[in-house]
């Protein structure tokens, strides 16, 4: 992997204060054509974005013997339900929830997944500073939260944070969910329901078991203001990096390339 990930005058997307109605999968299929772009030789980007409510799925969710009644439930409530094209499990959004994505470049195919997730960690870290100190934030799975990983981020062990990756031929994405605003428990709840209801009763193994007192926000932990505040601290750390705020137009995808794309991933994933 290259020494310095934040090479140059990369772009910064951040779409966390622009709340139109959007097609959830719509983010997703944005950061699939931009990395294709930057594994083509465009600027790395990292995307920002927020949204008013969903559940993104995992694929192994999906395979549960009653996934698509949960999914059909979920979206008669009112939440937004796709099944993503990276790692992870079901995530339940809001706009207490600030979704990053790091696109970076991979040109010699180097499978590095480790330290591709530190880029994210210490990132998240670093734009905690105003509000604790950098050690207090810990990697390492969460047993009993939603969507589990290795690289799970918490404190106090209660997680706020869930890292996963999708990788292309030349380039990557390292995307994450922050639960910043309100009540992790709650969230914790609707995951734990959807898991309820998708296993339909059975100990199907490779789900996970949600547990409550696994997940809090960062309000919860560590007074952080608002999903806002934690966005601009975000994008003052990038913009130290040398990151170039950029808007859709300027990051070179179109918005009917994301609809064509957001078609393909429905059609590829979601069955």
């Amino acid at each position: 992997m290259q020494q310095n990930p934040w090479p140059q005058g990369f772009h910064i997307l951040d779409s966390t204060e622009v709340q139109p109605a959007f097609d959830i999968m719509f983010p997703f299929a944005w950061d699939e054509l931009a990395c294709r772009r930057v594994g083509a030789g465009a600027k790395p980007i990292v995307h920002l974005w927020r949204h008013p409510g969903a559940m993104v799925v995992g694929l192994r969710d999906r395979r549960l013997p009653n996934a698509e009644d949960a999914m059909t439930r979920l979206r008669l409530a009112g939440l937004e339900t796709v099944v993503r094209n990276s790692g992870g499990a079901a995530v339940p959004l809001d706009l207490g929830v600030v979704n990053l994505s790091i696109i970076l470049p991979n040109p010699d195919n180097n499978i590095h997944f480790r330290e591709d997730f530190k880029i994210m960690v210490e990132l998240i870290r670093e734009s905690l500073a105003p509000w604790t100190e950098m050690g207090a934030v810990a990697d390492g799975e969460i047993s009993g939260a939603y969507c589990p990983g290795d690289y799970d981020l918490s404190i106090g062990g209660r997680k706020f944070c869930g890292i996963a990756q999708r990788r292309q031929t030349k380039a990557y994405v390292v995307q994450a969910f922050i639960v910043v605003e309100a009540s992790g428990e709650e969230r914790a709840a609707l995951a734990r329901r959807f898991y309820d209801e998708a296993a339909g009763g059975t100990n199907a193994a490779g789900y996970p078991l949600v547990r409550p007192g696994s997940m809090a926000s960062l309000q919860e932990l560590a007074g952080v203001p608002s999903a806002e505040a934690f966005a601009g601290s975000v994008r003052r750390v990038l913009e130290a990096k040398s990151g170039v705020i950029v808007d859709f137009e300027t990051a070179g995808v179109t918005r009917e390339e994301v609809s064509e794309m957001s078609h393909k991933l429905r059609q590829r994933y979601d069955k």
